[in-house]
């Protein structure tokens, strides 16, 4: 048994289970790239990333980068890795960065791939209707999320789980995946596989994402606003002005409404799709904060509109 000297690379809350991992395993973490420190607030103030803070109060080395090149390849290189290890950092290994450490580097990437290569894959798993998804921790290649597969976990996808939920569950399981395949690596005894299967793409969301169309199934609009959720962040129009829906189920056994119609049925604010309508748990309309959906609903002026756009 021996151990790795490791570079480990993340930014998001995401990332943070691993580095925790890591930090209490057998291995050495020389020193925790991370995106450099962002506006955040309503003040704008300057903010590490997730795993920034987690690495400082771990009083490990940290070196801050957006782009891992130039500067950053040189600080990394002069740390001579045996392995780097990066999960969600938010950005690109190339070369000469990719074959800087003795044993290349390791992705934990949440998806079975080769299904959900990308930036996104535990939003779209979602908002594709999986029933499964899970984690994988793969050698890093120059082709996008594409190295052979160290190993995998499995995980059912609950039938209200948010893309958020279910993000924070994969860490906490991917973390333990990923110290093991490390201490495989270590031990020499770790076998890669080459990825097979159909490849789908994860690419990332934007706003365009979020905005619901209810003329789809009641399964495919309820998919897409967990799949959303909490970022980008599932929104309609009502009246020309943005309401956000935080939370929202299928209504069942209840009579349909037009795609889109809103109505107060029985207490709770429903709007119809191309089946079952939809009822809305919880939105936040445009400068307020998250409420009830049927307490906004019945605030809201007389002689207003009806319709989700």
């Amino acid at each position: 048994m021996s151990d790795l000297v490791i570079v480990f690379a993340g930014s998001p809350a995401a990332a943070v289970p691993s580095l925790t991992a890591l930090t209490a395993s057998r291995h050495n973490i020389a020193a925790v790239v991370t995106r450099e420190d962002s506006p955040q607030g309503r003040r704008r103030e300057l903010t590490p990333t997730a795993v920034g803070a987690a690495a400082e109060a771990l009083r490990l080395p940290i070196i801050k980068a957006n782009r891992l090149a130039g500067k950053a390849t040189e600080e990394i290189a002069a740390l001579e890795p045996d392995l780097g290890v990066i999960v969600a950092y938010g950005g690109l290994v190339r070369e000469p960065l990719l074959s800087t450490p003795r044993l290349g580097w390791i992705n934990l990437h949440f998806s079975l791939l080769p299904r959900w290569r990308g930036a996104a894959p535990v939003q779209h798993a979602i908002i594709a209707g999986d029933e499964v998804t899970g984690a994988s921790v793969f050698q890093l290649v120059p082709e996008l999320d594409a190295g052979a597969v160290f190993g995998q976990l499995t995980q059912s996808i609950g039938q209200r789980e948010t893309a958020g939920q279910l993000l924070d569950s994969l860490a906490v399981s991917g973390a333990e995946l990923l110290v093991r395949v490390v201490d495989a690596i270590a031990d020499g005894t770790a076998r890669a596989e080459p990825q097979s299967g159909d490849v789908t793409l994860a690419p990332k969301l934007d706003l365009t994402d979020a905005h619901i169309d209810f003329t789809g199934h009641a399964s495919t609009v309820a998919d897409r606003i967990r799949g959303v959720t909490p970022e980008p962040g599932a929104f309609t129009t009502v009246d020309d002005a943005r309401v956000k829906i935080l939370d929202a189920t299928i209504a069942r056994g209840v009579a349909p409404l037009g795609p889109g119609r809103l109505a107060l049925v029985g207490g709770r604010l429903l709007v119809g799709t191309a089946s079952d309508p939809v009822e809305l748990l919880s939105v936040q309309p445009a400068g307020k904060r998250g409420m009830s959906a049927a307490d906004w609903w019945r605030g809201r002026a007389a002689g207003a509109g009806t319709e989700a756009r």
